[in-house]
């Protein structure tokens, strides 16, 4: 809901947050499959996705917008190169990326705006229209083992549309640009779904039965012209404002899947997709009850859990965010993820989703990364750490990739990035300093006091006395060559200063 309020600003103002110690928990990391899920294209069984061997997968990823503005590009690569954005998103254990869109890209013409080419950064996207850099994202994405799922997020870049049309975009011109971009990627199962239309709102219906509002109607009718064009892609559908006098967040109520479920032509392809927000975007009902965060599953199973607790379809958070400036956005944020499940303990029979956002310069959410596009906001990615799930198979060529051979070789960069005298903050940087691909490393160091891990996140540790022994989480520990992840952690008391750390790779 209020989607108008959550812009992007491409010169967002900084948002500096401490974090508090106590405010992150470590988390266990699930054991990998010796044959990693996720290869091929997916489909559907009750409310779980498969891949094509039948193995059970999550989608836990993060939004990277950019294509849907004035700018018909993701955002960002003023600053950097996309391939080193893709290699860190992976690092950080997210494998999926949420790619919206407006329909102004398949315009004759339209090209990419505010690409940096100095110093050899995007090099290779010089010349292209947008819709070649999409696939250049999409190639390189699936080289470093992360999947794709396009959003079309508005018909122009003007702005968001309650309905799925508008004078200027025809729904025949929505349907002929959905089957245009499912038969662009066709064959190539980096892409594994469309998310048809972001945010549907009022007068937006469901089960109204009226042509002109009922998305229902409307997603069924666009959902097979997508299959028609590539059967082996799901069906992302979200929810709507308003069902039988209810209201809720833009796109997020689906109460009425359960009287009206969409029925395709193609089965095992359907995935319901809710979008969830804190006060950062807007005020609802729900954060000002004497219950709060309490009454919070509820709330969330009234909308759109039920659906996965009656095991009806798979449910994927499209969108969450919130810029954790109050304690009740932490709260929050802290409630979501323990209701989406944690990885180590159900794995793949949990719900799926992508975190709003990638970028900095949503107004008011913030993102994953500071206004520099390069730090991590470790604060936000650390309440993630539990619903992370591993990387699938790459497709061979990026980032994420090594040949066999050479040398396995691993440093470590210690800093701390915040003291406040009863306890720290410290981030380590780990990069693979040989010349082929490692699996796995640990980091271990010695402290000269008192000091003990209170918390950790991307990674797990033992302590014993002084020294302290990390190793990756099950997301981040394969590395290429010169690929890098980063793990943090509280600790107590303050005054830690840096210690000498080692690293070991295999």
């Amino acid at each position: 809901m209020f989607r108008s309020l959550r812009r992007a600003l491409c010169a967002a103002a900084a948002v500096l947050l401490l974090p508090t110690a106590g405010a992150l928990t470590a988390h266990a990391e699930t054991t990998a499959n010796t044959a990693a899920p996720g290869a091929g294209y997916w489909h559907t069984s009750g409310r779980q996705i498969l891949d094509a061997a039948g193995q059970p997968v999550r989608i836990a990823g993060i939004n990277w917008f950019g294509f849907e503005t004035a700018n018909h590009v993701v955002h960002g690569l003023w600053s950097r190169d996309y391939k080193s954005m893709i290699d860190q998103m992976r690092s950080l254990g997210y494998n999926t990326l949420r790619l919206p869109y407006s329909d102004d890209i398949f315009k004759s013409g339209t090209v990419p705006d505010s690409i940096d080419f100095s110093g050899g950064k995007n090099a290779d996207l010089q010349g292209l229209t947008s819709l070649q850099v999409l696939d250049k994202l999409v190639g390189y994405a699936g080289q470093d083992g992360l999947k794709v799922i396009l959003d079309r997020h508005r018909p122009d870049s003007g702005g968001q549309s309650a309905l799925w049309y508008t004078a200027a975009v025809p729904e025949s011109t929505w349907i002929a640009n959905l089957k245009a971009i499912a038969t662009r990627y066709r064959g190539q199962d980096t892409v594994v779904g469309i998310d048809l239309h972001n945010e549907p709102h009022d007068p937006a219906c469901w089960g109204c039965g009226d042509q002109a509002t009922d998305w229902r109607l409307a997603a069924q009718r666009a959902g097979n012209a997508v299959l028609s064009a590539n059967s082996d892609l799901l069906v992302f559908v979200e929810g709507v404002q308003t069902f039988n006098g209810v209201s809720g967040w833009w796109g997020g109520n689906l109460m009425g899947v359960a009287q009206y479920p969409v029925r395709l032509d193609v089965p095992n392809r359907v995935v319901y997709s809710a979008h969830d927000y804190a006060t950062s975007v807007a005020q609802q009902s729900w954060f000002s009850d004497p219950t709060y965060p309490a009454n919070l599953p509820g709330v969330w199973d009234k909308y759109w859990g039920y659906i996965f607790k009656q095991n009806l379809a798979p449910v994927w958070v499209g969108e969450f965010g919130t810029t954790l400036q109050s304690a009740v956005d932490q709260k929050w944020l802290s409630a979501l993820v323990t209701y989406l499940r944690p990885t180590s303990t159900y794995g793949g029979d949990s719900f799926h989703w992508t975190f709003w956002s990638w970028n900095p310069n949503s107004g008011d959410t913030g993102g994953i990364l500071k206004d520099d596009w390069s730090s991590v906001d470790t604060v936000k990615d650390g309440y993630l750490a539990s619903v992370k799930a591993p990387g699938f198979p790459g497709t061979g060529g990026g980032g994420g990739d090594g040949g066999g051979g050479g040398t396995a070789a691993c440093g470590a960069a210690y800093t701390v990035s915040s003291d406040w005298g009863g306890g720290f903050n410290a981030e380590v940087k780990v990069t693979n300093t040989g010349t082929t691909a490692i699996s796995s490393w640990k980091v271990t160091w010695t402290w000269s006091g008192a000091q003990k891990v209170t918390s950790m996140w991307n990674a797990s540790y033992t302590q014993s006395g002084a020294s302290v022994t990390a190793t990756n989480a099950a997301h981040n520990g394969a590395l290429a060559a010169g690929g890098s992840a980063s793990f943090g952690f509280g600790g107590a008391p303050g005054g830690a200063g840096v210690p000498a750390v080692t690293c070991t790779a295999t």
